[in-house]
């Protein structure tokens, strides 16, 4: 058995890169997958696929409730969805800053809110809480910061603050909230980089490579099972040692 077999998990920002691989992980470790993103039209490993606006409360309601008629009930919630609109601090436009924080930050806070209830009722065959488990993918630049990123470092740095308080607040009904902070990983939010910029990254990794989806996948699914059930409220930085 994998293990994550018999649970209900949501995965945002489905559709490629990162998000596409928690679901074929979760898909290999026995999860039933439900995969949102804004556009998705085929999700490999998903047992359903929603088309999910995740600044949108309406929609992101719409969509735990689907899952819950559909299977019964959520398990896990893994909150991926993440765009970058960068520049300098100077030059950063009002809608450029208000829409990173709305899909990295506001649908963090929207989905772990819709699935809060639903996972506090969770038992188990025994009658005992089952409780649930949120992941939240922040960024090591969340902790660092970095230039030229004001409104995606904030969002993610709130993510960060936001899965901290979290935890405290439902830990006592057996819903843990943990977050993992991926550093430079090859993806196709990355693949655009400058090879100079690529070249300083690598520099400071120890490892001396780049991470890869997959690597972050592990991470998640680790903290979304069992196997973590006393760690909440912390941090699992993916970095290969860059921070």
């Amino acid at each position: 058995m994998g293990s994550l077999e018999g649970k209900v998990a949501i995965v945002t920002g489905a559709s490629r890169g990162i998000g596409a691989a928690i679901v074929r992980k979760f898909a290999a470790e026995g999860a039933t997958v439900v995969a949102c993103a804004r556009s998705i039209e085929s999700c490999e490993g998903a047992a359903m696929c929603q088309k999910v606006d995740v600044s949108d409360s309406a929609q992101v309601d719409a969509c735990v409730k689907a899952t819950i008629e559909r299977f019964g009930r959520v398990d896990v919630l893994v909150n991926n969805a993440g765009i970058t609109r960068d520049g300098l601090l100077m030059r950063m436009s009002d809608a450029d800053w208000d829409q990173v924080l709305d899909i990295n930050l506001k649908g963090t806070f929207l989905f772990s809110r819709a699935v809060a209830r639903p996972m506090m009722k969770n038992k188990r065959a025994d009658g005992t809480s089952a409780g649930g488990s949120i992941v939240n993918i922040t960024s090591v630049v969340g902790i660092t910061g970095n230039a030229g990123q004001a409104n995606y470092t904030a969002s993610k740095g709130g993510v960060i603050a936001l899965t901290k308080t979290v935890a405290k607040e439902l830990g006592s009904r057996n819903v843990r909230c943990n977050a993992v902070a991926p550093g430079f990983i090859e993806s196709k939010m990355t693949e655009g980089l400058p090879e100079d910029l690529k070249k300083a990254y690598m520099e400071k990794i120890p490892l001396r490579r780049f991470g890869q989806v997959d690597d972050i996948a592990r991470a998640v699914a680790w903290l979304a099972s069992d196997e973590s059930a006393y760690v909440t409220g912390q941090v699992l930085s993916v970095n290969g040692g860059m921070v």
